[in-house]
């Protein structure tokens, strides 16, 4: 696991909510969380995205081994490794937009550039 943030929870709830967020933030291309939570997912999602450069069938299964919706996977490979072929990596960014209200936790948006 990428970072050293505990988030809170335990090993297995973390792992399943780095997943499931990872796999939205991919499906959609911008998300609101909070800051450390957006810090957690862009090396997770960028590493996705380096496998669909890839594009073989390793590539394809270690994908699906992390990324929790096979379609997910599909848009990965066909339409985002494509559009960042020649780019070298620093695929998302990630902007602080202030506190929430409830709980002052940062937010940030993080999103596919």
């Amino acid at each position: 696991m990428p970072g050293t943030r505990k988030l809170g929870r335990t090993t297995d709830q973390r792992r399943a909510m780095l997943r499931q967020q990872v796999t939205d933030f991919l499906d959609k291309g911008k998300m609101e969380t909070t800051f450390t939570r957006a810090s957690e997912i862009a090396p997770l999602a960028e590493k996705m995205i380096t496998l669909g450069k890839k594009d073989t069938l390793a590539a394809r299964r270690q994908a699906l081994e992390f990324i929790t919706r096979e379609d997910v996977v599909t848009k990965v490979f066909k339409d985002l490794a494509p559009k960042y072929a020649t780019r070298q990596g620093g695929y998302t960014r990630v902007t602080r937009t202030g506190s929430r209200r409830g709980d002052a936790a940062e937010m940030a948006i993080i999103e596919l550039v």
